[in-house]
């Protein structure tokens, strides 16, 4: 699709532009894919720029801009006058602007009513304004090269043995909210990392989102269980948990979600302070309340600050 589908008449003389506490300018009318241009070479040179997109407007002593965003645009009317006999564009802007737009002609107010109306809401979003737009300044750096995960992962060389960079999400296909790659334990091969996505909401398994070097607690973050009505299980998922924690360890559950809603989540086993120095592995749930209280099971639950805990076994 091309924008000049959508522009009936690209240029139009003598057209006076009026805003209110603002005085009138009068000069050519320029419609674009992206802008309507208001140009006067008169002895102040002024020139207005109305944007569909954004609304912008500066002024100097012969300058003057307005920029008018796609969704900005509320609606339009039209009408002519009996005084004069001109035809009278008004555009109805969402932040309460108006703007109206004096022609000669009714068939030119009426080609430009069409082309604004259909240029604001054009429904692909790889036509709006943001995909043809060139910066004209020089930008200080990257900001996709800024925070690279394998520059961040130098950063954990004290557990370099025990973790892994993996790049199973390069393509975003196991997981679109996660980087393309992301820490797991080294013991972990990529097609478990898989299966176990496959079992977490919206593919978010398990990695690495803290260490701590004294102590060597990790903190981990990942989506709740598709464990479904039948409570089902998923021994990859299990392995990701269980190679963390270790042998002969428990592990504990931090349920952010309203009580409400961790009570129906959580697992058999007692209730321990989350405050302890103990060797335990910690599972912080942030979903909301609601999802949290159907995914507890059987068990006790404890509120440590605000935050729902549980133990797992």
């Amino acid at each position: 699709m091309e924008f000049a589908e959508f522009i009936k008449t690209p240029t139009v003389e003598n057209v006076c532009m009026k805003r209110p506490f603002t005085k009138s300018v009068t000069g050519t009318l320029c419609i674009t894919g992206h802008h309507v241009i208001l140009s006067s070479r008169s002895e102040n040179h002024e020139e207005l720029w109305v944007r569909h997109h954004v609304i912008l407007s500066s002024r100097s002593e012969n300058h003057e801009e307005l920029w008018l965003l796609h969704s900005a645009i509320d609606s339009t009317e039209k009408k002519m006058t009996q005084s004069n006999g001109k035809y009278i564009l008004i555009l109805r802007c969402k932040d309460l602007q108006m703007i109206e737009l004096e022609f000669n002609g009714g068939d030119d107010c009426l080609d430009v009513a069409s082309s604004i109306e259909k240029l604001s809401h054009v429904d692909d979003i790889s036509l709006k304004y943001p995909f043809f737009y060139r910066a004209g300044f020089e930008p200080l750096e990257d900001g996709w090269q800024a925070f690279l995960p394998e520059n961040e992962y130098t950063r954990f060389k004290d557990c370099s043995e025990e973790w892994r960079l993996s790049y199973v999400n390069k393509d975003y296909k196991v997981c679109a909210s996660y980087p393309h790659a992301v820490i797991v334990p080294k013991s972990i091969d990529d097609e478990t990392v898989i299966k176990a996505s496959q079992f977490r909401q919206n593919g978010r398994f398990p990695v690495l989102s803290y260490y701590h070097r004294q102590t060597k607690a990790v903190m981990m973050r990942c989506s709740q269980p598709l464990t479904g009505m039948n409570n089902k299980r998923c021994k990859e998922d299990e392995r990701m948990v269980n190679s963390v924690m270790g042998r002969g360890n428990k592990g504990y559950i931090i349920d952010t979600r309203s009580p409400s809603a961790a009570k129906s989540a959580q697992n058999k086993g007692m209730i321990k302070s989350v405050m302890g120095r103990d060797n335990k592995g910690y599972i912080i749930d942030t979903r909301s309340p609601s999802a949290a209280k159907s995914a507890q099971n059987k068990g006790m639950v404890k509120s440590v600050m605000g935050v729902t805990t549980k133990v797992i076994s």
